[in-house]
């Protein structure tokens, strides 16, 4: 868990607890890219279901360090393949991910039985959050 003030960690839940959509920046071959993920945040960590295959997979398991940029927030992170979203071991997170995802989860873009959709953590190991007129650092 992230060393937040309980202040800042309450705006974070409130603010990133269910489905955003968030900057994720990576770097290949020294070089920035950044798109655009739907994200969850809980606990310090940000959760994405994606493709094993993508860019910004292929990007995190060559160079682990990313960068994140919301709502009135910016952070750096590590990225982590959690593997298969639909192993047993992810089946806790991918149910409160389906339950943050609820509006497009079932689009029938995902297929949780292909070994290839994973669930992305980014571990927050620093971040400045603004809120209220108060700068929260981390």
């Amino acid at each position: 868990m992230p060393n937040w003030c309980k202040e800042a960690e309450n705006i974070m839940q409130e603010r990133f607890g269910h489905d955003n959509v968030l900057a994720l920046a990576t770097v290949e071959n020294g070089a920035p890219c950044v798109r655009s993920v739907n994200a969850y945040y809980e606990d310090g960590a940000f959760y994405v279901i994606t493709w094993a295959l993508s860019g910004k997979m292929k990007q995190i398991a060559a160079n682990p360090a990313v960068a994140l940029a919301g709502d009135w927030y910016t952070a750096r992170g590590l990225g982590e393949n959690l593997g298969c979203a639909g192993k047993p071991e992810n089946a806790a997170l991918l149910e409160k991910l389906c339950r943050a995802f609820a509006s497009w989860i079932d689009n029938g873009h995902t297929n949780f039985k292909d070994e290839n959709t994973v669930i992305l953590r980014i571990r927050v190991t620093g971040a400045v959050l603004m809120a209220h007129g108060v700068r929260y650092e981390m």
